[in-house]
C-alpha cells in the first residue's frame, strides 16, 4: 500500500469520526449538544491556565480556537437569532447579551494568539481572562438562554435546531 493511499484512508477515517451521524444529530436536543461542547471548552481552558510548556500552551490555544469559533458562530445563527426573534423583551436581551459576550471572548482569543511567547505573563493573563469570560458566559447562557429555549421551543424544534447547529458549524472556517 502506498503512502498516498494510506494518507487518503486516514483522512477518510478522521473525517468519518469528526462528522456527526445524521441520525444522532436529528434526535439530539440542541441543549445537550451545547452542554457537551461547553464542558469540552471549559476543560481546555482549565488546562491552558495550568499549562507550563509554551508548545503545550500554543497547542491548547489552537484547540480552543477550533472548538470555540464554530460553536459561537453556529450558536449565534441558530440559537441566539431564534431567541431574539421571540416576542419577549427579556429573551431579546438575553440573545443580544450572548452576542456581546461572544464578541469579547473572540477578541480575547485573538489577542491570545498575538503573543509570541506563550509562557509570558501577558499570555498567561489573557488565558486567565478568556477562561473567566467563557465560564461567566456559559453560566449565564445555561441559566437564561436555555430557559428561553425550553420555554418557547418544543422538543422537536430543539432537535431541528441541533441539526441546523451542526450544519452551521460545519460551514465555519477558522482563520
Amino acid at each position: 500500500m502506498s503512502i498516498r493511499s494510506r494518507l487518503s484512508g486516514a483522512t477518510r477515517a478522521v473525517a468519518k469520526v469528526l462528522t456527526p451521524d445524521p441520525d444522532t444529530v436529528a434526535s439530539t436536543d440542541i441543549l445537550d449538544t451545547l452542554k457537551q461542547e461547553h464542558d469540552e471548552v471549559k476543560a481546555l481552558l482549565a488546562e491552558l491556565v495550568e499549562a507550563e510548556a509554551p508548545a503545550q500552551r500554543k497547542g491548547l490555544v489552537q484547540q480552543i480556537k477550533a472548538a470555540l469559533i464554530p460553536h459561537t458562530k453556529a450558536e449565534e445563527k441558530v440559537v441566539y437569532d431564534a431567541v431574539i426573534a421571540l416576542r419577549s423583551s427579556d429573551a431579546k436581551i438575553d440573545g443580544y447579551e450572548g452576542y456581546l459576550e461572544h464578541e469579547w471572548a473572540s477578541k480575547t482569543l485573538q489577542r491570545l494568539g498575538t503573543f509570541s511567547n506563550a509562557s509570558s505573563p501577558q499570555h498567561r493573563a489573557a488565558a486567565k481572562v478568556l477562561k473567566e469570560l467563557v465560564e461567566h458566559h456559559i453560566e449565564e447562557e445555561e441559566r437564561n438562554i436555555w430557559s428561553d429555549v425550553k420555554r418557547h421551543f418544543s422538543d422537536r424544534q430543539r432537535m431541528r435546531m441541533n441539526a441546523a447547529f451542526e450544519a452551521a458549524k460545519s460551514r465555519v472556517r477558522i482563520p
